[in-house]
């Protein structure tokens, strides 16, 4: 696909950028954000005119319908610079067709092509500098919109805000990565919102996450909500398990999100001649294939971590090491997926976009 153009767009100018004062070597995720924003609202059953704006704060009503019903939903993807300063996004597409699935769940109105990827070109087109070159800089970019209609009534707000906010990254999800295996906790249900990319999916599990800290363990690996014996996803992270020299990883539902990066970790993995089940993993079988031996390698597969290999797990106040192994087949994915989402190989697949 290629990026659509937005000439109609307001440009409201700064002169005061904040990039000189940035540490681009010592930066923590999400936390420092560049100098421009985008910003559109619909009202009166309509999209108005897109702004780009220097990042500030903004006034809402307190009985703004997102602080009371939480409509609110978001995107995570980043953009790339090559070695001949060329920017690049990943499957732009997947995240804007994603996007308006949740809008759609959330009862919230579709965002034009136009707004979404035309905003966010010239946005990039903008803010090219805050992308850095090398492996392992990135552009967080986070598209989200909320509710602004005021009002404590439980209904639908009749007017939103969608935003672009960009956020300068380095490696997420640095260092080992212990997880636990949910007993009771459940992440989505059947018929909820958990293929949505809600905001309410995600302060859900904080309280979870926070008693498996206290355990020693870094995140959760959810399982089903009916009878907790089907592993679905791992903290933030769509989840692969290597038992012998076969990835499986759990069919999108309701329950799972449908990740752009498990997708492609699908699909490189095909290439490579990887043998690939998507199915249902049971607990008793991870369990089984961990005392036998056959069980490799768990991995987590997401925007931020891109793949973030897991060292071990607790079940039921037991502890399972992983084995270290060379031939890993989560490093060999991401270095093959690196390497094209930094252009360091030929995209055979198409799902880089330049800028």
């Amino acid at each position: 696909m290629e990026l659509k153009k937005l000439s109609d767009i307001e440009i409201i100018t700064t002169s005061n950028s904040k990039i000189n004062e940035v540490d681009f070597e010592n930066l923590t995720f999400g936390n420092v954000f560049t100098d421009y924003m985008l910003v559109c609202d619909f009202e009166n059953g309509a999209w108005q005119k897109p702004i780009i704006t220097p990042y500030a704060p903004f006034l809402l009503d307190p009985s703004a319908k997102v602080f009371h019903y939480g409509q609110a939903i978001f995107e995570g993807m980043k953009a790339f610079k090559d070695n001949q300063d060329d920017v690049w996004l990943f499957r732009p597409d997947e995240n804007f067709n994603r996007f308006n699935k949740s809008a759609k769940r959330m009862a919230m109105p579709e965002v034009p092509e136009d707004v979404f990827m035309g905003g966010l070109h010239r946005l990039l087109e903008i803010e090219k500098e805050w992308v850095k070159k090398g492996k392992g800089n990135t552009l967080y970019i986070r598209p989200f919109m909320i509710a602004t209609g005021h009002g404590v009534i439980a209904a639908p707000s009749q007017s939103y805000r969608f935003m672009i906010i960009l956020s300068p990254a380095r490696a997420y999800y640095s260092g080992e990565v212990k997880v636990v295996i949910a007993e009771h906790f459940s992440r989505a249900a059947n018929g909820g919102i958990g293929a949505a990319k809600a905001a309410g999916n995600y302060s859900a599990q904080f309280y979870p996450t926070k008693l498996a800290n206290e355990q020693g363990y870094q995140q959760i690996i959810w399982t089903d909500d009916a009878t907790h014996t089907k592993l679905e996803e791992a903290g933030t992270m769509n989840v692969f398990f290597r038992i012998n020299d076969t990835i499986y990883t759990a069919p999108t539902s309701e329950r799972i999100l449908d990740g752009v990066t498990r997708k492609s970790v699908i699909e490189l993995a095909i290439r490579e001649n990887i043998k690939v089940e998507v199915r249902s993993v049971l607990v008793d079988e991870l369990i089984a294939a961990a005392k036998d031996g056959s069980l490799k390698e768990i991995f987590g597969a997401g925007t931020a971590a891109v793949i973030n290999p897991i060292v071990g797990f607790g079940y039921k106040d037991e502890y399972f090491e992983l084995p270290k192994i060379e031939n890993s087949i989560a490093l060999e994915i991401k270095e093959k997926l690196t390497n094209i989402q930094y252009k360091l190989t030929e995209d055979t697949f198409g799902w880089t976009i330049k800028i």
